[in-house]
């Protein structure tokens, strides 16, 4: 798969450092949060798209984002996709991503709640480049809601 065959997704365009190694069948891109080279599936395009957005568009410090988070789950080493980490080194926004391919259901809820049941994140967000859904949780009152759109930092730190 060359990269001109990857989907055009709803998020900004992202300046990406892609290589081709002869021993690989697909480009790999250079992922700054893991300071490495990765193959770029079509997940982690989404991924370095979402990531690219946060930091550029939401206004999130790089330094605060990590991907590829493992976590234990139920005695089982589980990985989170991204997790964003508040100014006191607390998880703040988990996210979940798929290709875009991949429809989101029930089920990527379901995989993403199940992380959270570790982490306490307050925002929980699932993408898969095209649709993205982001639910802010009130551990107090045990509800959730579905917000418009993934919140800038700014407006966080307002409230």
């Amino acid at each position: 798969m060359t990269v001109d065959e990857y989907p055009q997704l709803n998020l900004p365009p992202a300046h990406l450092k892609l290589r081709m190694q002869p021993e690989c069948a697909r480009p790999q891109v250079y992922d700054p949060q893991r300071r490495r080279w990765v193959a770029l599936t079509p997940e982690e395009w989404v991924r370095q798209h979402f990531v690219a957005m946060l930091i550029n568009e939401k206004g999130y410090y790089a330094g605060s984002i990590a991907n590829e988070v493992g976590i234990r789950l139920n005695s089982t080493s589980r990985r989170c996709d991204t997790v964003v980490f508040n100014n006191r080194k607390e998880p703040y926004i988990i996210v979940e991503y798929k290709a875009p391919s991949v429809e989101i259901t029930q089920e990527v809820f379901d995989q993403i709640t199940r992380y959270n049941m570790v982490l306490n994140a307050p925002l929980l967000i699932v993408s898969n480049g095209l649709h993205h859904y982001c639910c802010a949780i009130d551990f107090r009152r045990k509800s959730y809601r579905f917000l418009p759109e993934v919140p800038a930092v700014s407006d966080i730190i307002q409230r």
